[in-house]
């Protein structure tokens, strides 16, 4: 029995000129054209090309498969949500757990302002989210996080310090993708972002007094 190759998703080249930067730029807006309207089961590089006014070897120029184009588009989204995350935490003025709220906030509204590209982009992840290429996008993400956690939480050992990080980015991803999967109000998404901000806020306060108190039996009388 052979094993099912994972497709190629790394762009065949990088674009050098302007006119080629321009190229690629219409190749991927045309793509969240097609995602967004024919979803990811009816996604083809010929819809893409179509869409965009260009020949498929123009498209093939720079992305071997529609693997390709697809993993280019959730790798950017991706990046961007990584960089305002990382914006955030990186707010040294802050109190880390006033970061974290603000995280918390801006990652709720992102998540309902991108539902609907999200869940197209999720339907087509089989296609890609294998590969070392989103393997090392995704650890990236995660990476950002970890510094922060060292200051949200200076005292835990590390181990409980990777399960916190591990369950607050894992309930952070999971129920923001629930929650916008229907449409929300502003007011319900300040609500619902609130209330997981105090939640996470009330857990990492538990950590910190635990360890404080566990240190504190054992000084000498």
């Amino acid at each position: 029995m052979t094993s099912r190759q994972t497709p190629r998703i790394s762009t065949r080249k990088h674009p050098q000129q302007a006119r080629s930067t321009e190229l690629v730029a219409a190749i991927l807006q045309a793509a969240i054209q097609v995602l967004a309207k024919e979803g990811a089961t009816r996604f083809t590089t010929a819809r893409v090309a179509e869409k965009a006014g260009v020949s498929v070897g123009s498209v093939y120029q720079y992305f071997p498969n529609k693997a390709a184009i697809l993993f280019r588009l959730q790798s950017d989204e991706w990046q961007q949500t990584t960089q305002m995350l990382r914006d955030i935490l990186e707010k040294r003025d802050e109190t880390p757990l006033d970061r974290l709220r603000t995280l918390v906030h801006a990652f709720i509204q992102s998540e309902c302002e991108e539902a609907q590209m999200r869940g197209a982009l999720s339907d087509a992840a089989p296609l890609y989210r294998d590969a070392p290429e989103a393997l090392e996008v995704r650890a990236a993400g995660r990476q950002a996080f970890k510094g922060f956690m060292l200051e949200l939480l200076p005292e835990v050992s590390v181990d409980t310090r990777t399960v916190a990080s591990d369950l607050i980015l894992t309930t952070l991803s999971s129920v923001g993708k629930e929650f916008s999967n229907s449409p929300r109000t502003a007011e319900e998404i300040a609500v619902y972002a609130e209330g997981m901000a105090e939640m996470f806020r009330a857990y990492v306060n538990v950590l910190n007094l635990v360890q404080r108190a566990t240190d504190t039996s054992f000084l000498p009388e």
